[in-house]
């Protein structure tokens, strides 16, 4: 709970700096290369949040990985949140961050699980669609997941679409197990 707590204060200053700056989406891109780069990286996270590790060791990897890759305030970002030994919670600080800028673009995120990946046009024509339904503009954020067979779940907010073909034969299941319930 005071990881998630330290996280929303750090992702809010970056947040209120980006803002300030009108560079949400340059942040919002350089936040995103360092999660990519570093902390999807399962030993990298390890690595920054192992507290034997000296607070120079940590500066000097991301400064060589990342210097030339992001804005300087964000690097100066980092480099802080070592200082203040924050930055094993950077993903949290990005997912807060990320949830922040959307918020203030009126953006909302659709988690779309499918068997199979989905071609840039099928993305296209479902947050379109999506879009239309909804009213909002629409950011797709896809899954993959072989045991719905088919289909797609949406879940948007607390709604959720279970289009897929393992739900609908749930679906019929209990439909069947109903009916038969009533023989």
């Amino acid at each position: 709970m005071l990881n998630i707590q330290l996280a929303g204060k750090y992702a809010r200053a970056i947040f209120e700096l980006a803002e300030e700056e009108k560079k949400l989406d340059a942040y919002d891109k350089d936040l995103n290369k360092v999660k990519q780069d570093i902390f999807d990286i399962p030993e990298a996270v390890s690595f920054f949040k192992n507290p034997l590790v000296p607070h120079q060791a940590k500066k000097d990897l991301l400064t060589k990985a990342l210097k030339k890759e992001i804005s300087e305030t964000v690097m100066n970002f980092l480099l802080l949140l070592v200082d203040k030994s924050r930055i094993g919670i950077f993903s949290d600080i990005y997912e807060i961050f990320t949830g922040l800028k959307n918020k203030a673009q009126g953006i909302v995120i659709a988690d779309v699980t499918g068997a199979f990946p989905l071609s840039t046009k099928q993305e296209n024509q479902l947050t379109k669609k999506l879009s239309e339904l909804t009213g909002k503009k629409i950011r797709i954020r896809t899954h993959e997941d072989k045991t719905i067979l088919g289909g797609l779940i949406v879940t948007i907010g607390d709604k959720r679409i279970d289009g897929s073909a393992a739900g609908r034969l749930r679906s019929l299941k209990s439909s069947l197990a109903t009916d038969s319930v009533r023989i």
